[in-house]
């Protein structure tokens, strides 16, 4: 089972927001930001945020978890080094597990996250 590195620090997800690299669907919004410190251990840090516009905290914590159980189990498909900002939109709380997976691996591919040959595997 692999482990989840999540970004904790304020400083960290400025970062990653000063680099303005994002996308954006329905649901969610990604900003991604190459760390080489990331890329020597071969790992990915992840920072999700719900805003309170979302839902009450049982709301935001249950997307919370998804979007974390998302990246755990497709670690392996995903390139190394990265700083990752999730932002969920409120329509994210409507949302199944299969809907934000889609979304997320939405994300991930305009972003280059995902090989091309990785994409066939998951289909």
């Amino acid at each position: 089972m692999s482990q989840f590195h999540s970004l904790r620090k304020n400083s960290d997800f400025s970062k990653v927001f000063s680099c303005k690299k994002s996308y954006a669907n329905r649901m969610l919004i990604m900003y991604t930001r190459k760390n080489p410190e990331n890329a020597e251990a071969g790992l990915n840090r992840v920072g999700i945020s719900v805003s309170k516009k979302v839902g009450n905290s049982v709301i935001r914590h249950r997307v919370k978890r998804v979007i974390r159980e998302i990246f755990r189990l497709n670690d392996a498909i995903f390139s190394k080094g990265l700083d990752i900002v999730i932002i969920a939109r409120v329509e994210a709380k409507k949302a199944g597990y299969q809907e934000l997976e889609s979304a997320v691996m939405h994300l991930c591919r305009l972003h280059g996250m995902i090989s091309r040959r990785e994409e066939l595997r998951e289909k």
